[in-house]
C-alpha cells in the first residue's frame, strides 16, 4: 500500500470508528442505529430494482410479517341505524406470513492495488462504501430470487447463485402458497409457449398469471412482471412460430419498445432464474433486517497485501401478501 493510500485508509478507519463510538475498527463492533440504517439504505439505492423493494428494520429475529400493504379493499358504507362501523383488519398477518432473520456475512477483500488505484478519486472513502454497497445489493437480489435453504456453512462452488445463504422470495411462494405457482401445463413439468403450446405467446401467459392473483389485485396499476431475460431473446421468440413466421419477432419488438407484456410492465431482474416469471408488485416483496445486528471489523492483512472488511447482518426475505403473487416456472418455447 502506498503512503498516500495508507494515510487515506487510516483516515477512513478513524472516521468509521468515530461514527460508531468505538476506539478501533480492528475488533468487532456493532454499528450505531443511524449508521446501520444509512448502510442498508446506501446498498438499496445502488440498484434500480432494489429501490422499489421494501427494506424493513425489525426488532425481533423472527415473527409475523410487518404487513407493509393492505391486502383487500377497505371502502364501504355502514347503515349505523342497524350496525356500528367495524374497521377490518386486512394486513394479512397470518401464520402463513412469518419471517426469520438469518445471519448473512458480507465479507470482502480489498487488495492494496485496488485501494492504491482509488486514491485518484477525491471521495476515496465513499468509493470504498459504494463498492461494498453495490455488491451487497446484487447479492441480496441473487439470494431473493434463488435462495432455497439456510446452510450452517455455505458453499459458493456448489451454490454459485447463493442458494444456501437464505430462503428467497420464490422459494417462500413455493413453500407457503403452492396454489400461486404454475409449473406444468398439458405436458408434465412444462409450461409451453408457442403456436402449439399451452399459451400462444408471452402476453397470453402473463394474462393467465394475472388471473392467479386475488381478484382485488388483478387490475392494480403497479403490477410488474419480473422475468428471465432469456425469455425475451429474439431467437427464443422467433423459434416459437418457425423461421418463416415473423409474428413473434414483431411481438418481441413491441415488448421491447413498449416495455409491456400482457399489458403489464416487465422488469429485467438481475439473477432471476431461467424459464420463470413472477407477477407481483415491487412493494409486495421485502427484505427484513434485524436492528442492531450490523457487526463489522476492518483488518489490515499485509501478509496477503489486502484489507479485509468483515460485515454481517441478520436478514429475512418476505412476501407481504401471497394473494398478490403468481409464479410461473418451467417455461419452454415450442
Amino acid at each position: 500500500m502506498q503512503k498516500e493510500t495508507r494515510d487515506l485508509f487510516n483516515a477512513y478507519r478513524e472516521n468509521v470508528a468515530s461514527e460508531n463510538g468505538t476506539t478501533s475498527t480492528a475488533s468487532t463492533f456493532t454499528a450505531k442505529p443511524a449508521i446501520e440504517q444509512r448502510a442498508v439504505a446506501a446498498a438499496q439505492e445502488s440498484h434500480e430494482l432494489l429501490k422499489g423493494i421494501n427494506m424493513v428494520g425489525v426488532e425481533s429475529p423472527e415473527g409475523q410479517a410487518v404487513g407493509i400493504s393492505i391486502g383487500s379493499p377497505i371502502a364501504g358504507r355502514t347503515n349505523t341505524d342497524i350496525n356500528p362501523r367495524a374497521p377490518r383488519n386486512l394486513l394479512n398477518l397470518t401464520e402463513q406470513n412469518t419471517y426469520k432473520c438469518e445471519k448473512t456475512e458480507f465479507d470482502v477483500a480489498l487488495p492494496y492495488t485496488t485501494l492504491d488505484a482509488w486514491t485518484q478519486f477525491p471521495d476515496f472513502s465513499k468509493q470504498i462504501d459504494r463498492a461494498i454497497g453495490e455488491r451487497q445489493a446484487l447479492d441480496r437480489l441473487t439470494i431473493g430470487f434463488n435462495g432455497t435453504h439456510v446452510a450452517a456453512q455455505t458453499d459458493r462452488d456448489t451454490y454459485p447463485l447463493l442458494q444456501d445463504v437464505n430462503i428467497g422470495w420464490l422459494e417462500k411462494i413455493r413453500a407457503k402458497a403452492p396454489g400461486q405457482v404454475k409449473a406444468a401445463g398439458a405436458t408434465p413439468g412444462k409450461v409451453t409457449v408457442g403456436t402449439t403450446g399451452d399459451y400462444r405467446n408471452l402476453d397470453a401467459l402473463v394474462y393467465a398469471a394475472v388471473q392467479m392473483l386475488s381478484p382485488c389485485h388483478r387490475k392494480r396499476p403497479d403490477l410488474v412482471v419480473l422475468i428471465d431475460r432469456d425469455l425475451l431473446h429474439t431467437k427464443s421468440l422467433a423459434n416459437a412460430g418457425g423461421a418463416a413466421d415473423n409474428i413473434n419477432e414483431l411481438a418481441l419488438n413491441r415488448i421491447l419498445t413498449s416495455g409491456l407484456i400482457g399489458g403489464i410492465t416487465h422488469r429485467d431482474a438481475p439473477f432471476f432464474p431461467d424459464a420463470k416469471l413472477l407477477v407481483t408488485t415491487l412493494g409486495n416483496i421485502s427484505i427484513y433486517y434485524q436492528k442492531a445486528t450490523l457487526r463489522r471489523f476492518i483488518k489490515d492483512e499485509p501478509m496477503i497485501n489486502q484489507v479485509g472488511d468483515y460485515q454481517s447482518l441478520n436478514e429475512a426475505y418476505v412476501i407481504e401478501d401471497y394473494g398478490l403473487v403468481a409464479l410461473v416456472e418451467n417455461i419452454e418455447f415450442v
